[in-house]
């Protein structure tokens, strides 16, 4: 499988034959897996809790329309302000109070086998050491998924649920043009000036300038609510500069 995502080493999908014995330590922690990574992707409906603390930001992810005009985007928690560096990490423990489900669903995920978009299989990261045949909580018995592979398996297919509802949200984000190119600079307490950029935020006067309709619109679908928690996350810029004191 191709172009691996952020935290994940080697994927493969679970075979009840092959893995018939595989089980999964769950006392290892997986924090380090993220360590060295300053955004995560995040869904729509995890604004609400995730705002409280991180930045939420967009960036361009590709291609969006078919004719290629307008690039999609996808909303990330800022973890860091610096590359390689996530401020809510202590050891082996995550010290937010919110961990964004893209961080809890791993060791799997779900992956399309073939680049064949119907064809959606559990898969695990073979890389992940807390995966052995020794102890841990086991993925089959009697050649049948367990209640907790099932479990793991239903939060997958959430999580991809909410990711298409999140890839619907931004499209239309895209649509209205009411993201724009932001930087965001900073002197940290030790007396370092950062620039971070390469990120897209709401474009105020554009949003201002909306027809009344459409704010309605917006209203009726959620929107609103979304964009205002993105709005207020972006406070959380300076707390991070405040967090590069400790």
């Amino acid at each position: 499988m191709s172009n691996t995502p952020p935290m994940y080493g080697e994927l493969q999908p679970l075979d009840r034959e092959i893995h018939k014995n595989l089980k999964l330590d769950t006392e290892q922690s997986i924090v380090g897996r993220i360590a060295d990574h300053n955004s995560v992707f995040l869904a729509a409906v995890e604004f609400a809790d995730a705002c409280k603390e991180y930045p939420i930001v967009f960036v361009r992810v590709g291609n969006g329309a078919a004719d290629n005009s307008k690039p999609a985007v996808a909303p990330l928690a800022v973890l860091g302000l610096r590359a390689g560096s996530n401020l809510f990490i202590e050891g082996e423990k995550w010290t937010g109070n919110y961990v964004p489900a893209y961080v809890r669903r791993y060791p799997f995920m779900m992956a399309r086998l073939d680049n064949d978009a119907n064809n959606l299989a559990v898969c695990y990261d073979a890389k992940w050491p807390g995966f052995n045949e020794a102890t841990g909580e086991a993925l089959f018995k009697d050649g049948e998924p367990t209640e907790f592979l099932l479990n793991a398996k239903a939060f997958l297919e959430n999580f991809e649920q909410e990711a298409e509802r999140t890839r619907l949200i931004c499209n239309l984000l895209v649509e209205l043009d009411l993201l724009q190119d932001m930087r965001f600079e900073a002197t940290l307490p030790g007396g370092e000036k950062i620039d971070v950029e390469g990120f897209l935020a709401l474009d105020d006067k554009k949003y201002a300038e909306l027809p009344d309709a459409k704010v309605l619109e917006l209203h009726r679908n959620g929107l609103i609510a979304l964009i205002e928690m993105h709005r207020l996350s972006m406070t959380n810029m300076n707390r991070l500069v405040g967090k590069y004191a400790v």
